[in-house]
């Protein structure tokens, strides 16, 4: 059964290093409130401490550079012309935000590298299309829209891209893009998408039955060495969360039953 998309959003932060620490915080001081045993306030005092200790910890750079290397090891760096061929390339969104009426072009994060790689594969011949995924709230323009927009201006035609403007997680990436790739004899994906990223993107797709071959980008860059790795830094307690959502994402699609296709990547389409 899918969780619910704000639902999702929920257990992603909690089980993140920052919401992770404000449960064991919040819930040692308002246990301390309820409580006048003296051992039972200092294990409260100690449930707050090891909360603070928690958030710093994920916070340094030396600690989220460690977690975030773990799990973009798999996935080596290849240059474009090193990949195999394959039936189609599927780009991810996750790599801007929509245009606004104050700006009425997308805004490109980090991630925008998955469109600049993306764009270098299908020029190295390594695919026939690319198929785009990615939706957005309502109200706003699908990440798919801004991603061929930007794929053009890389010089990949127009006519050589699918949409897939419904997705909202990486789950519905893959089984909202099951029918276009269906329709259009795709078995094998050259996957692009952010090296963090890979692992649990790989088991989504690998579910509807597809054969993924990985193409990451988008690598994180260590901090450089000296005592500044070991002092808090927002950015180092962002990746950290980010990593954190990404292994235990890809726990979950595993306990889903990875290696089972879903019904979406079956018979023909309609």
């Amino acid at each position: 059964m899918a969780v619910p998309y704000d639902l999702s959003k929920l257990v992603i932060f909690a089980v993140s290093p920052l919401g992770t620490a404000l449960v064991l915080g919040v819930l040692g001081l308002v246990m301390r409130g309820f409580t006048r045993e003296r051992g039972a306030q200092r294990a409260c005092t100690a449930l707050v401490a090891l909360a603070l200790g928690w958030l710093w910890l994920w916070s340094t750079p030396a600690v989220s550079d460690w977690l975030r290397q773990r799990v973009e090891a798999p996935y080596p760096g290849l240059r474009s012309e090193a990949l195999p061929r394959a039936d189609a390339i599927v780009v991810l969104g996750g790599a801007m935000s929509p245009p606004t009426s104050i700006d009425p072009y997308p805004d490109l994060s980090d991630a925008a590298d998955r469109v600049w790689f993306a764009a270098r594969v299908f020029e190295a011949g390594k695919a026939p299309f690319v198929l785009a995924s990615g939706g957005n709230s309502p109200g706003f323009v699908p990440e798919a829209e801004s991603i061929r927009m930007l794929l053009a201006d890389l010089g990949v035609p127009a006519d050589r891209v699918l949409l897939e403007s419904r997705s909202r997680t990486t789950r519905e990436n893959a089984e909202f893009s099951a029918p276009l790739l269906r329709q259009h004899k795709v078995r094998t994906i050259l996957l692009v998408t952010s090296a963090l990223h890979m692992r649990r993107a790989t088991l989504e797709f690998e579910r509807i039955g597809m054969k993924v071959i990985p193409a990451a980008t988008d690598y994180g860059h260590p901090e450089p060495p000296g005592v500044e790795r070991w002092l808090p830094k927002a950015d180092a307690l962002d990746v950290s969360g980010k990593a954190m959502k990404e292994v235990v994402g890809a726990w979950a699609v595993q306990l889903r039953g990875a290696g089972t296709p879903v019904r979406a990547a079956e018979g023909p389409s309609h």
